[in-house]
C-alpha cells in the first residue's frame, strides 16, 4: 500500500498547510492502552517530549482515545505548556504518509508506522516494552526503547547528532508480496 501510494502521497500539501519543511520536524503517535491509560507510563513519555519539543516542532495527530486521557488527567497541562508540540486531528493516509516520509524522526507506539518508517528509511523511536516487528530494529531504522525517558532521549540524540544506525529495508520489502503468493499457488495447482 505505501510503495503504491507514495506517489499520490507526494502530491498531498501538508507540510504547505502546517508550514512544515522536510526533515525539520518530528511526527508523534500515541494510542496504546498501555502507554495513554497509565497515567505513570505517559507521564514519563511526556517528559522526554518536552525535550524532544524545544529541538523540533513535534506534530502530533492525536488519537481519541490519547485525547480523552489527556483531557480527564493531570498531563492535559503539561503537554498544553509545550509551546513546539502541535496537536493536529487524525491525518488521512496520504497526509499521513508525506508526514512520516519528510520528518526528521518518529516517535511512536504503533506497529504499523514501524514498518512503514522502515520501508521510507525514517528513525522511527518505538516507546514500547516489545514489538511484533523485530525486523525492523534489526534491519530497519527502528529503535524500540521502552517508556523509560532516558532510552527515549538516547535514541533521539543518537538519530539528531548522525550517530544513528545505518537503516536497510528487510529482504523481500519491495511490494511484491502478493505477486509472489500468486506465484506460489500457481505452481502448487499445476501439481
Amino acid at each position: 500500500t505505501l510503495l503504491k501510494n507514495r506517489s499520490k502521497a507526494d502530491q498531498s500539501q501538508i507540510l504547505n498547510d502546517l508550514g512544515l519543511h522536510q526533515g525539520q520536524y518530528a511526527v508523534l503517535t500515541l494510542h496504546r492502552p498501555s502507554n495513554v491509560d497509565d497515567p505513570a507510563v505517559f507521564g514519563r513519555l511526556i517528559e522526554a517530549l518536552e525535550v524532544v519539543q524545544h529541538d523540533l516542532p513535534v506534530i502530533f495527530p492525536i488519537h481519541p482515545r490519547t485525547r480523552n486521557n489527556l483531557a480527564k488527567g493531570a498531563l492535559g497541562g503539561r503537554v498544553e505548556a509545550m509551546t513546539n508540540l502541535r496537536m493536529i486531528e487524525p491525518a488521512g493516509y496520504l497526509d499521513f504518509l508525506k508526514l512520516t516520509a519528510n520528518a526528521k524522526v518518529v516517535l511512536t507506539d504503533s506497529g504499523g508506522i514501524q514498518e512503514e518508517t522502515t520501508i521510507l528509511k525514517v528513525p522511527c523511536i518505538t516507546m514500547r516494552e516489545n514489538t511484533e516487528r523485530p525486523i525492523t530494529v534489526e534491519v530497519g531504522s527502528n529503535y524500540l526503547v521502552g517508556t523509560d525517558p532516558k532510552n527515549i532521549l538516547k535514541a533521539y540524540r543518537d538519530v539528531m547528532s548522525g550517530a544513528g544506525k545505518a537503516a536497510g529495508i528487510p529482504p523481500l520489502w519491495d511490494g511484491k508480496a502478493a505477486q509472489r503468493i500468486a506465484e506460489i499457488l500457481v505452481q502448487k495447482l499445476r501439481k
